[in-house]
């Protein structure tokens, strides 16, 4: 299993993933974590400064940024993404966030199938901020667990059957990640899922019934972010969440 490990300057620990970003992320103690969403997709170079200027008002250090949601305009290719994240973790090296490859930002990034954004730009983020004394939602847990597809590529098979199976593999990617942190389905509020393939067929038996949607289940009709994967999901617990 994956370290976990505590970004300090930012209040929360983070799961070791790769450069691109952490594959989750959780408050510790004292903190909690917040979600902030724009009204429209705002495009990336834009929304870092709405991002900068969100903290600047709360009184938060820019390592308190510790999660994201982008959209962009269309699935990359391997080569394409990679060239992608290394603009995205430029923002993130400059706030003292990203350093020596290690990214501990949660993240999801997908790619809506109707009305996509013209450049990959931001969806929601996440930042942390201190816990009030007493407060009974801060003193729960608190988390965000980064986007994850289906760990096989068979973009050639989009049956609700094949589906089913590529929905398994992102479920237990979840199962993974969340169990890192020693937490599971029951401590989820928020379940999103991203795919263009028929799902209904198995929600209420491989999703519902597992346990994944205690908070019930918003359905993105977005492609992952990577030609040839279908299906990906990301999960939360985050008590106050605002509207830009």
């Amino acid at each position: 299993m994956a370290e976990t490990v505590v970004f300090e300057p930012g209040g929360y620990r983070y799961l070791r993933h790769a450069f691109q970003y952490s594959g989750g992320v959780v408050a510790e103690p004292g903190f909690v974590v917040e979600r902030a969403r724009f009204r429209r997709p705002v495009p990336l170079a834009e929304g870092f400064q709405a991002v900068e200027a969100h903290l600047t008002a709360m009184g938060r250090p820019f390592t308190s940024f510790c999660a994201c949601e982008l959209r962009s305009p269309a699935p990359f290719t391997d080569e394409g993404f990679i060239a992608f994240n290394r603009i995205y973790v430029g923002t993130l090296e400059r706030w003292g966030v990203f350093k020596d490859e290690e990214n501990p930002v949660a993240r999801s990034n997908v790619c809506p199938e109707i009305d996509p954004p013209a450049e990959p730009s931001f969806h929601a983020f996440s930042y942390t901020v201190p816990a009030a004394t007493g407060d009974s939602a801060a003193a729960a847990t608190s988390f965000v667990i980064s986007g994850a597809g289906e760990e096989e590529r068979k973009p050639d098979d989009t049956s609700p059957a094949a589906t089913r199976v590529k929905a398994r593999s992102v479920l237990a990617s979840m199962e993974e990640r969340l169990g890192a942190f020693g937490l599971g389905w029951g401590d989820v509020n928020a379940t999103q899922a991203y795919t263009v393939h028929e799902m209904h067929s198995f929600l209420g038996d491989e999703i519902v019934a597992r346990g994944a949607t205690p908070g019930g289940l918003t359905w993105h009709y977005a492609r992952p972010p990577i030609v040839g994967l279908d299906f990906e999901m990301d999960v939360r617990s985050v008590p106050v969440e605002r509207l830009l």
